[in-house]
């Protein structure tokens, strides 16, 4: 079975990603539906469409949006799926919604998307934990290559653009190529910043 428009894909594991492992225990951190962040983006491609063609393929990996298996309450109260849904454990997926493929062992972007990963704050000043607007390059794109920045580079971005993702156990923003402002010379004191939930995700 195949969608003219849509891709058709399942989670990989569940639709909800609500539990870490702490020292071998499994903690169940959420169990509202609500929380968007809970919701799992890791899905496997059943079919890609048929009115054109891209570089995934069935069976690839793919990082989605949270929407597509997210479930919500409606206008009665009533929990719903998603509109996404086709049945119950496959669901159709715009190539919008997709923002990273793995057809073996690589993430590659899809379009103009790019992963930052913010570092951390050094100022003994301030209670945020990671310097604001700033991060380092973690899966770049072909434009940026083009503007000659590559991964590992230290950059600037925009402000809230922070849409948050877990890749590889490390938490990442996805943003787009032109939220991309200026890239930095590294002073050597910077650091990453990964949050200890993530390496357990």
């Amino acid at each position: 079975m195949r969608s003219v428009f849509d891709f058709i894909v399942t989670p990989v594991e569940s639709r909800y990603d609500n539990e870490v492992d702490i020292n071998g225990n499994k903690l169940i951190v959420n169990s509202s539906i609500e929380n968007f962040k809970l919701i799992s983006r890791k899905a496997i491609v059943i079919s890609t469409p048929s009115a054109y063609s891209t570089p995934i393929e069935k069976g690839d990996e793919v990082i989605i949006h949270h929407n597509v298996f997210r479930r919500y309450y409606n206008q009665k109260g009533k929990e719903v799926d998603s509109s996404k849904t086709l049945n119950d454990n496959q669901y159709l997926c715009q190539l919008d919604q997709i923002y990273l493929y793995k057809n073996i062992y690589q993430w590659k972007p899809l379009g103009e998307h790019c992963f930052i990963m913010p570092i951390k704050n050094t100022d003994d000043w301030s209670q945020e934990p990671e310097v604001k607007n700033k991060g380092i390059v973690k899966i770049g794109n072909k434009t940026l290559k083009t503007l000659g920045i590559n991964e590992g580079d230290l950059v600037g971005f925009k402000s809230n653009r922070e849409f948050e993702f877990v890749i590889n156990k490390q938490r990442l923003y996805c943003m787009q190529s032109n939220d991309i402002l200026v890239k930095y010379e590294f002073k050597g004191n910077e650091e990453e910043y990964n949050p200890s939930w993530a390496k357990s995700s």
